[in-house]
């Protein structure tokens, strides 16, 4: 078992008071003044007529069915990289079928990650009006990068992936805007389902743009 570096990075606070409303979740930020929605949440909006269109074609039924199994195995695959990246021995906490998926994306953890900066760090920009948690902000190979982990029954081509790129580029900017210290590296890790796992390596200036154009839709919908 690796033991990884960890490295307290300050953020100015502690954690962000995180709500749950019917068109999504929003963040509180310090000062309790402005109430920003997730990440996560305005990435949604963008995405919601193509699952819509799913349902409708699978049965609403069935793909209840589906995404509660994803998200279920997703939260305790992320749980597990998470407390490994902690250097936790927990494995005999999770079933067999999380292990192995788990197994297929250690290589990347003990092989290319160095100092770790933080992990379910939340995060606010004022520029953006966004907020959002990241999975972990590290050294992979050598370089300090946003590093988000992912779970997928099947393996994705990259422009179905699009939406995790500026997830990531948010988290990259936030960070910046609340320490000063910029960061050009995002890192996706996804674990497939029987398959070889997918890793995905982007600079974030590529998706700036995108993402800002993404958030004024979000804006532009709720006003």
């Amino acid at each position: 078992m690796k033991t990884f570096e960890h490295k307290k990075v300050d953020l100015g606070y502690e954690d962000l008071v995180a709500i749950t409303k019917p068109e999504g979740r929003k963040y509180v930020t310090p000062d309790h003044n402005r109430y920003y929605p997730s990440i996560t949440t305005v990435l949604g909006h963008k995405s919601k007529p193509g699952i819509e269109a799913w349902k409708d074609r699978i049965g609403h039924e069935e793909a209840a069915k589906i995404l509660h199994q994803a998200y279920t195995r997703g939260t305790a695959v992320h749980l597990l990289i998470e407390k490994y990246l902690k250097n936790e021995d927990c494995l005999d906490e999770f079933l067999p079928d999380i292990q192995g998926s788990f197994f297929d994306v250690k290589p990347f953890f003990d092989n290319r990650i160095g100092t770790i900066y933080g992990q379910e760090m939340a995060l606010y920009s004022d520029h953006l009006e966004v907020a959002g948690r990241v999975d972990c902000i590290a050294e992979f190979d050598g370089k300090v990068s946003i590093i988000d982990f992912k779970t997928s029954r099947k393996p994705k081509k990259r422009e179905w992936v699009e939406s995790y790129f500026m997830q990531e580029c948010f988290y990259a900017i936030a960070f910046e805007e609340r320490t000063k210290i910029p960061v050009t590296q995002l890192v996706t890790i996804i674990a497939v389902d029987n398959s070889v796992p997918e890793l995905y390596i982007e600079h974030r200036d590529d998706w700036v743009q995108p993402l800002k154009q993404v958030i004024n839709e979000y804006n532009d919908s709720t006003t």
